[in-house]
């Protein structure tokens, strides 16, 4: 019987590492783990080599935003973990950091919705949760230690019944505040939805004009103003509590001036942004299939979010995936439901759109893949292509092209409002602990292997920890 050093040698690639960009290299796979980065004449025995032909290596993407569930508040089924996750391994996304959101305590969703996600994850997986009532907020420090979720969302726009539709209740300023002291001596972060509702309660009252369109209309009945006066509140009340705040799905130039100016004063502040809002504008032609809140922007917005990617004001880039079924979608634009699919595009698009623009590839990498892995206490183990890091792995063709439709994306919700696109780079390959997810663009249906992160750590206490683990 034949033994050998190593599982896999992944042999002629352009391997992406940190400290000297693309490299020529060969990588050595063993349990799991990256065991070697080597020399391509090197000689290492491996059970399987497969020859990558100058194709470009980049850690696996991590998608630091989604939603599963039909009803969008936790994954109950083997489907609801099985085909979103499937479109994200095909779309080079490695882990994923999922929402939980339920007015009960955790303790018991969490098992569930883990089970679930075992029962058919192609990624690895973790959770945020989202809280909303003061059980929640005194259950912080036991989320953090016992179930592995250092991470909290908080629908800052869920005042009355506002949440009610999806069973959360009303909150307040009183209960942010609360959060982020109690998150801040956790060691944990706090997520939220920046949207100043009151001021959208008013919008609603005037006269609807949809004179440039629906999503024109939309963004207009919730405009920056209000995102970025929420990002101000949120931001100053997290530095008066030394807490962590993590401004998810940043859609606007006000939102993000709004945060560098807050960071200017106080650091422990993040940004995230999505994939529609770098590749979609209000001109798009997806009709309702766009609606979302924060909603699809003017151009000047994008072009914005694109200069915060070049010069790292944007940290992360995420997909708020939603898999509710297009049937939700097909109403008028005020009827219509909010969000859509977008895991399986977040880094075929972000990374050709960026390369297209002149962001440098270590800037692509860092928000799609590295500054989450940071941020969310996932470092080194994710993010990084290096010896002991597990072996998530995205194989990329960057002379490819990816032809974008609802049926190649997997989800369940039937549709994409990117249907036609061209994102110009290729997934070729794509490998989660050194298992072939993807392989030559074919997923792997037999196999899924996905498994929970438990996570001890987030924002500035998880990137404290990478700052003691690298000295």
């Amino acid at each position: 019987m034949t033994t050998h050093d190593y599982d896999l040698r992944l042999r002629g690639g352009r391997v992406f590492l940190h400290d000297t960009g693309l490299t020529d290299a060969d990588l050595l796979v063993r349990d799991g783990r990256i065991a070697g980065i080597v020399d391509r004449d090197v000689p290492a025995e491996a059970a399987e080599t497969v020859d990558l032909r100058g194709a470009t290596v980049l850690p696996g993407a991590i998608d630091p935003h989604v939603h599963l569930g039909k009803d969008i508040r936790v994954p109950r089924d083997r489907e609801d973990a099985e085909r979103e996750t499937a479109s994200a391994v095909a779309g080079g996304v490695t882990s994923m950091l999922v929402y939980l959101m339920s007015s009960e305590p955790y303790e018991q969703v969490h098992r569930a919705a883990r089970e679930a996600m075992e029962s058919g994850a192609h990624t690895d997986f973790g959770f945020h949760f989202v809280l909303g009532t003061d059980d929640h907020v005194r259950a912080v420090p036991a989320y953090v230690r016992e179930l592995g979720v250092a991470s909290f969302k908080f629908f800052m726009n869920f005042r009355g019944d506002e949440g009610a539709y999806l069973g959360m209740p009303g909150n307040d300023d009183g209960f942010m505040y609360d959060l982020l002291g109690t998150t801040a001596d956790a060691g944990a972060m706090v997520n939220p939805h920046p949207e100043n509702i009151e001021i959208v309660w008013r919008l609603r009252e005037r006269p609807r004009d949809e004179s440039q369109g629906a999503l024109h209309a939309w963004h207009l009945s919730r405009p920056p103003l209000v995102e970025a006066e929420a990002e101000q509140r949120v931001a100053y009340l997290a530095a008066a509590t030394g807490a962590s705040a993590y401004a998810v799905h940043t859609s606007s130039a006000a939102g993000l001036d709004a945060m560098r100016m807050q960071r200017s004063a106080y650091p422990n502040l993040f940004v995230e942004t999505c994939t529609h809002y770098l590749t979609l504008t209000t001109a798009a032609e997806c009709g309702t299939y766009g609606k979302v809140n924060p909603p699809l922007r003017p151009r000047e917005d994008q072009e914005a979010l694109w200069a915060g990617i070049a010069d790292g004001s944007v940290d992360t880039v995420g997909s708020d995936h939603n898999s509710r079924h297009r049937s939700f979608k097909e109403k008028d634009i005020w009827s219509a439901s909010a969000g859509f699919p977008g895991t399986g595009v977040l880094l075929p698009l972000t990374l050709g759109e960026g390369l297209r623009r002149g962001v440098p590839l270590a800037r692509l990498v860092d928000a799609t893949s590295t500054r989450s892995a940071k941020l969310f206490g996932l470092y080194p183990r994710k993010g990084t292509i290096r010896v002991g890091s597990d072996a998530d792995l995205v194989v990329v063709d960057l002379e490819g092209e990816t032809a974008i439709t609802a049926e190649r994306q997997h989800s369940a919700a039937e549709y994409t409002p990117w249907e036609g696109t061209t994102a110009p780079a290729r997934i070729v390959h794509t490998l989660v602990r050194g298992h072939f997810a993807v392989r030559d663009g074919k997923l792997d249906t037999e196999r899924p292997q996905g498994a929970y992160l438990h996570r001890e750590h987030s924002g500035a206490a998880a990137l404290a920890a990478v700052e003691k683990e690298e000295l």
